[in-house]
């Protein structure tokens, strides 16, 4: 194989070899930081959905928020960053597993845990069951675990691998056109697989994590209560 010097290209050569042989070179360099073991090839166009600009006004209470988090960002979730946030999310779009249009507007009222994710991604498929778990024990009217596939094969692929390992809690959704990349990476806010957010009621973005975390840890479920209480 041609040595290269950078990740977006070794990305994708990889993604053009196939989603075996991506997944296949994440768990061999298993080692290397999990936020560029499954980078994905999204360094090129893509077509963007419109998103709200930074602004005061759209995010009243989510300043206060950082501030009552930041203390419980600790533990299996130390690597949530609160810098850069917050920002108005709720145009980011993606899909239903019926193929119908949904954002994070439609879920106005709750607080998000939002991530994005492949089956390609070695690292993605190992948080997922916790996922799975934090969905189960804590969502409801007040909070989800949104779950959104990049694979290109989607809804079908997803599918296949939440029937595989048996995931009872968790919504399919999915954005096979892969434009919520670059949109949450256009902000700071994603530089490889998995890509995570914790977003307010109002869809206003708190903190993000790169790579995966023991979301189903007691420090994970205290962040989402603390927030369920702050509102």
């Amino acid at each position: 194989m041609a040595h290269y010097d950078d990740i977006p290209s070794l990305a994708w050569l990889l993604m053009e070899e196939g989603e075996t042989e991506m997944l296949s070179f994440a768990q061999k360099f298993r080692p290397l930081r999990a936020g560029l073991l499954c980078l994905l090839a999204l360094s090129g166009t893509v077509a963007l959905a419109p998103l709200s600009v930074l602004a005061q006004e759209s995010c009243p209470a989510a300043k206060q928020q950082i501030e009552t988090i930041d203390p419980l960002i600790k533990g299996p979730i130390a690597a949530l960053q609160t810098n850069g946030h917050p920002v108005d999310f709720s145009g980011l779009a993606f899909k239903r597993e019926d193929g119908s249009a949904i954002s994070l507007a439609d879920f106005k009222g709750k607080t998000v845990l939002l991530n994005l994710w492949a089956t390609w991604c070695a690292p993605c498929r190992h948080e997922m069951p916790d996922l799975d778990a934090l969905q189960a024990k804590l969502g409801g009217d007040d909070f989800e675990v949104v779950t959104v596939s990049l694979d290109r094969k989607s809804p079908d692929k997803p599918r296949a691998f939440f029937d595989e390992i048996g995931i009872e809690h968790l919504t399919l959704y999915y954005d096979e056109k892969m434009a919520m990349f670059p949109a949450l990476r256009s902000k700071g806010m994603a530089f490889g697989m998995p890509s995570t957010l914790i977003i307010n009621k109002d869809g206003c973005s708190l903190a993000h994590m790169a790579g995966p975390a023991a979301w189903a840890s007691t420090e994970a479920q205290e962040l989402v209560k603390r927030l369920e209480e702050s509102d």
